[in-house]
């Protein structure tokens, strides 16, 4: 029996990258773990605690890392417990993806490299339909921690650097999970652009804050609060992904103001650090 655990991170949206396939996100300190273990037998079980999860897509992670004649000689036995709430745009699946991905590497494939493992988790995105892009942004955030700006359709990372440590993201996560359509993005794909540009000459709450003011326009009916937040001293604000949640990036002591302008709404606040940590695997 061997058996190994992986810890990723959850992140945020600084630019949406569905409009024109080029992203920029931040990593948070909400994490993932992921513990896999070998016996013999055959067959993937999945153990978690959140029903939501797609076993579709830790399935698909494992078939991308696992060889078909290694999968027939043993059974997988996935073990998740997660910090970030699922289906609000922070990044739960791509840090899942690439847990389980690095935790399977690490027993069957040590000499993968830290794209292979990034990849077969983006891959496992799409092929699952979990995400449009594969979201190469988001998993680079949990993945390596910091502000990572990327494109998408080159798999590619344009700019990373690690974050100011004295900040954290306020995150609301509104009561009602509705999302607006996604493919009215497009019509602000120049919009994006123009943010994407931002964020890769580092230029990152600018970005975020155009983000913030595209995506709450068409996905969120409350577009009035990016502006707020700014005001009561948000560096950047948005909604993260494809929402519905609202992160704020402040420094700590904008905390309570920013939370008392998220208090208006229905729904909770939730508090994280950023994160610069990369993701991390050892054996159990």
């Amino acid at each position: 029996m061997t058996k190994a655990k992986a810890t990723v991170h959850g992140a945020v949206s600084l630019v949406n990258a569905i409009a024109n396939q080029k992203g920029a996100t931040l990593g948070i300190s909400l994490k993932v773990e992921a513990t896999v273990e070998t016996i013999p037998g055959k067959g993937i079980s999945i153990k978690s605690e959140n029903k939501s999860l797609s076993s579709r897509l830790i399935n698909q992670t494992i078939e991308k890392v696992i060889s078909k004649k290694d999968l027939e000689k043993n059974k997988i036995i996935v073990t998740l417990d997660s910090e970030i709430p699922t289906g609000y745009g922070l990044k739960s699946s791509s840090a899942i993806s690439s847990a389980v991905a690095l935790a399977c590497a690490k027993i069957f494939k040590p000499k993968y490299t830290d794209q292979q493992i990034l990849l077969a988790g983006v891959e496992a995105s799409i092929s699952s339909k979990v995400s449009i892009t594969g979201a190469y942004d988001d998993a680079c955030s949990c993945y390596y921690g910091g502000f990572n700006v990327t494109d998408n359709a080159k798999k590619r990372r344009v700019q990373f650097e690690k974050a100011p440590s004295n900040l954290i993201s306020v995150i609301f996560i509104p009561k009602d999970r509705k999302r607006g359509n996604l493919k009215r993005l497009k019509i602000l794909s120049k919009m994006f652009e123009n943010a994407w540009e931002l964020a890769k000459k580092t230029n990152y709450w600018d970005a975020m804050n155009i983000n913030g003011l595209a995506t709450a326009s068409i996905l969120n009916s409350n577009s009035k609060i990016i502006p707020e937040l700014i005001d009561k001293g948000a560096l950047g604000a948005s909604v993260s992904g494809n929402g519905p949640s609202i992160s704020a990036v402040t420094k700590k002591d904008n905390e309570a103001a920013i939370k008392k302008i998220f208090s208006s709404l229905e729904g909770k606040t939730i508090v994280s650090k950023i994160s610069n940590k990369k993701a991390e695997v050892h054996e159990v």
